[in-house]
C-alpha cells in the first residue's frame, strides 16, 4: 500500500537549502542522520501533463518534474517571505489555471509557489 511521497531536491548547497526550509518556511522536520533533514511538507497533489506542454523547456528536451508548493494566496504569502527577507526569482505569472512564482533557494535553485484558481485534490 502507498503511504505517502517523497519528493527530493538535488542542491549545490543542500545545508544552506535545508536550512532555508526549517527556519524560513518553517517546515518541521526530522533528522535522519548527520544532519540529513527530512521535511513533512503540507498534503500534495500530482498533475500529470502533457511533456511537449510545457513551453519553458526546448523542444528536444526529456520530460521532467516540478516542484511548486501550493497557498491560499500568492500577494500575501509573498509579502510574508518579503518579511523575511526573500523576494521571488522573476515576475509573478497570471495564467487562467493559477498564479506563480518562484522562490530563490540559497543555492541558486527556486522553489515554485502556487496559487491555484481550479479544483484541487488535497481538499479530497
Amino acid at each position: 500500500m502507498i503511504t505517502g511521497t517523497h519528493a527530493i531536491l538535488y542542491s549545490t548547497d543542500a545545508e544552506a537549502d535545508r536550512a532555508f526550509l526549517r527556519d524560513v518556511l518553517g517546515f518541521p522536520n526530522v533528522d535522519a542522520g548527520a544532519g540529513w533533514l527530512i521535511f513533512r511538507l503540507p498534503p500534495a497533489e500530482l498533475g500529470v501533463h502533457p511533456a511537449d506542454a510545457h513551453v519553458e523547456r526546448p523542444a528536444d528536451a526529456a520530460p521532467a518534474a516540478e516542484l511548486y508548493l501550493m497557498c491560499d494566496d500568492l500577494d500575501a504569502t509573498l509579502a510574508d517571505l518579503a518579511a523575511k527577507g526573500v523576494r521571488p526569482a522573476g515576475e509573478r505569472v497570471e495564467a487562467r489555471w493559477g498564479v506563480r512564482a518562484f522562490l530563490p533557494l540559497p543555492s541558486g535553485a527556486t522553489l515554485g509557489l502556487y496559487e491555484p484558481r481550479h479544483p484541487v485534490a488535497t481538499d479530497l
